[in-house]
């Protein structure tokens, strides 16, 4: 159901002019999270589904893309639309609760008007209310990238995390920045949780044998339920070798045919593949592997309000940052689903009460780090983000302090998709720690040949625009400060770069340059990131970033 921005007014009006005395916006709440959990229910079986959450524990924003291309067979399909596009396709209109939710335009406006999303506590709050319309009929799953990227899962190590899914009563999850905590501490963590964690695709490097469980089977209902994983299949590539040297990864499409196999000879009713391949290659797997009936996808933080059918598979896409909870009710027979319904739910935290154990969870496990994480470290005039494929405003900030820091003729930001979005106003240390909280987070000054600076970029927007998903690895362009450059999309590797400037000047292939950069795959000895980011916004105090964005031709 859509909202419209006079119809969300005309609801704090009425809350305001209650005959009733009421605590100021209970009666709008009450209405609102109504329309949230709108839903016509079906079936024998209903699916909740999270992912990429990088471990925000509390309500945030994050703007959505501008710009997200599909290439080849994906060009203009889902995940492949933005803003206008985007409502276009879906039937949502602008101004609404669904434009703000799902796309970046009038972003600034709606997020004043509507508010934060997300939050552990308002997410447990529409489990419950889920669980408790649907009886011993929910099953939840996570997909992942959940014990990393705040400050909180950088101090604990992931722990708190653990026990915040714990406490919503995860039935399966998989990973991938989960790993980057090294394989020691991974087994750590599974050992505290109360679920499996399950990923078909990881197995010793040397001998071949399984690490995880490849799949778990839940009775439910009088339904057999078969949860196979599949962990991010590039992580030794995407992330440090180091951290994990004794796993190998991949997508592992055969082995995958021979698990989905093994549970289908178990007669299991249904077979639900959780995943963290990223949308396109989910779409590919899905088609090649037979006997998969849903896959629940992350990686690549696409929030699709419908599921993609590929054959007689349905792929979910739910978003990232705890903005968004899926729910899939299936109705299953004869070993196939014969009906479903969908949704996906704007996690609106102003208009959903937040459950009070999962609320008293978090403010324990934020309380010793309060004062650190509150401390207003400066002010940005600009909106500062991160997603999007070509560029984003908090990267730019982050490529300011780093040249700042060394001097040197560019800096390179990875492309991650993950980061809280700041409006214009004050800057906190959270929301710096939710761009920068790696477990690699050192910095470096190196030099580089003008022809490296090109071969880079050429091997990085080949992972992005590929037109076979399985050499795509889900993240962005690699953000720079003090290079100018023309991407081509549709030429092959090698020509995609064009017109490439340091500084105004065209690179000479044969010259040296100095550069900055950090998240290194190798170990670096220069002061971390957050460090570098939190000093920079202290000293300059008001922020204003200037945007480079790549030219870009389609």
């Amino acid at each position: 159901m859509s909202i419209s921005r006079r119809e969300f007014i005309k609801v704090l009006s009425l809350a305001a002019g209650a005959t009733t005395v009421l605590p100021s916006g209970v009666l709008a709440r009450a209405l609102k999270e109504s329309n949230l959990l709108e839903f016509s229910s079906k079936g024998n079986l209903t699916i909740l589904h999270t992912t990429d959450s990088h471990a925000q524990l509390v309500p945030i924003y994050y703007r959505e893309p501008d710009t997200n291309i599909g290439v080849a067979g994906n060009k203009g399909k889902p995940p492949h639309l933005t803003g206008k596009d985007f409502l276009r396709y879906y039937g949502y209109k602008p101004g609404t609760l669904e434009a703000y939710a799902y796309t970046s335009d009038d972003y600034l406006a709606l997020a004043k008007e509507y508010g934060k999303m997300g939050g552990f506590a308002y997410i447990a709050t529409l489990i419950k209310k889920i669980r408790a319309e649907r009886p011993n009929k929910v099953l939840y799953f996570d997909t992942g990238d959940t014990l990393q990227g705040s400050a909180t899962s950088l101090w604990t190590k992931g722990e708190d995390m653990v026990k915040v899914m714990n406490a919503l009563g995860c039935d399966a999850m998989t990973g991938h920045w989960e790993f980057t905590y090294g394989e020691k501490r991974v087994l750590e963590l599974i050992d505290m949780m109360n679920f499996p964690f399950v990923a078909q695709n990881i197995h010793e490097a040397t001998w071949g044998d399984q690490i995880f469980k490849p799949y778990v089977i839940k009775s439910i209902n009088g339904l057999s339920v078969a949860v196979i994983g599949q962990a991010f299949p590039y992580t030794p590539i995407a992330n440090p070798r180091r951290l994990i040297p004794n796993w190998s990864f991949g997508i592992k499409e055969e082995n995958m045919q021979a698990v989905v196999d093994e549970v289908r000879s178990k007669k299991v009713d249904l077979v639900v593949v959780i995943s963290h391949n990223g949308f396109d290659v989910d779409k590919k797997m899905v088609s090649r592997v037979k006997g998969i009936d849903v896959i629940m996808g992350g990686h690549t933080h696409d929030g699709l309000p419908k599921p993609v059918v590929v054959g007689n598979t349905l792929v979910i896409g739910s978003g990232c940052y705890g903005k968004y909870l899926s729910r899939l009710d299936l109705e299953v027979k004869g070993k196939r689903i014969t009906d479903y319904s969908y949704r996906l739910i704007p996690v609106m935290s102003n208009m959903i009460d937040p459950d009070p154990e999962m609320a008293k969870l978090i403010e324990q496990i934020r309380a010793p780090y309060k004062d650190k994480l509150e401390e207003v470290v400066g002010y940005t005039e600009d909106l500062l983000y991160r997603r999007g494929n070509l560029d984003g405003t908090f990267d730019e900030l982050i490529c300011d302090a780093l040249v700042d820091y060394y001097d040197v003729d560019f800096a390179f930001s990875p492309g991650f998709r993950w980061g809280r979005t700041v409006l214009p106003g004050p800057i906190t240390a959270d929301d710096v720690y939710s761009q920068t909280a790696l477990t690699y987070p050192n910095t470096y000054k190196s030099k580089i040949k003008g022809k490296m600076i090109k071969d880079i970029l050429e091997d990085i927007t080949d992972n992005l625009f590929n037109p076979d998903p399985y050499r795509q690895q889900g993240g962005d362009i690699v953000r720079t400060k003090g290079l100018s450059f023309r991407i081509v999309v549709n030429e092959k590797m090698g020509n995609r770069i064009q017109d490439l400037k340091v500084r105004g000047e065209k690179v000479d292939p044969l010259k040296d340059y100095t550069f900055t950069g950090w998240a290194s795959m190798a170990v670096q000895s220069g002061p971390p990131v957050y460090d570098i980011v939190l000093d920079y916004i202290r000293k300059k105090k008001r922020i204003k970033v200037k945007l480079d964005r790549p030219e870009l031709i389609i």
